[in-house]
This record gives C-alpha cells, structure tokens and sequence, in this order.
C-alpha cells in the first residue's frame, strides 16, 4: 500500500508542472526553449510506467497518474509542434 501512495505522490509532483509548461507553451507562441527530445524521454518513461504496471496482475490505480501526466506531455509536444510551425512562418 505504501508503494503506490509513494509512487502516486511522485507522480502528482512531476505531474503539476505539465499545467504550467502547457500554459507558458500556449502563450509564448514559440518553441524557442523546448526541448523535443526531452519532452519525447518524458513521455517514454511515462509508457514505461503503464507498461510496468499492466504487467502486474492486480491493476494499480497508480495507472491513472501515469495515464494523465502522458496526456499532459501530449499537449506539450502537440503545442511544441504549433509553436515550431509559427516560429518558422514568422507568425510566433
């Protein structure tokens, strides 16, 4: 039980950056500062996470944190995307 309460507060802690990194990402219109390949490391580490725990035979719902911050980083990378098309047309 101490496990996943302690695995589930580290990824609630890693989790509350994704709102603001999405939110600075949003407004700054750039992806001048981002870095892809450690947003893409970020998100790995995440499927890693929700692979190891598919592969316990009770299911954690330590999986749903996993599951959120992977859609936060989501955002991210789709936003990284968006601000790298306006910084290379010039509409950032």
């Amino acid at each position: 039980m101490w496990p996943e309460i302690m695995e589930a507060g580290m990824l609630v802690a890693f989790g509350s950056a994704w709102p603001a990194s999405i939110l600075k990402s949003w407004r700054s219109r750039t992806s001048r500062g981002k870095s892809l390949s450690f947003l893409l490391i970020i998100q790995f580490g995440y499927l890693l996470g929700v692979g190891a725990k598919l592969l316990v035979p009770k299911l954690s719902y330590v999986i749903l944190f996993y599951l959120l911050n992977m859609v936060a980083v989501s955002i991210d990378i789709a936003l990284y995307f968006r601000n790298r098309r306006l910084d290379e047309t010039g509409k950032g």
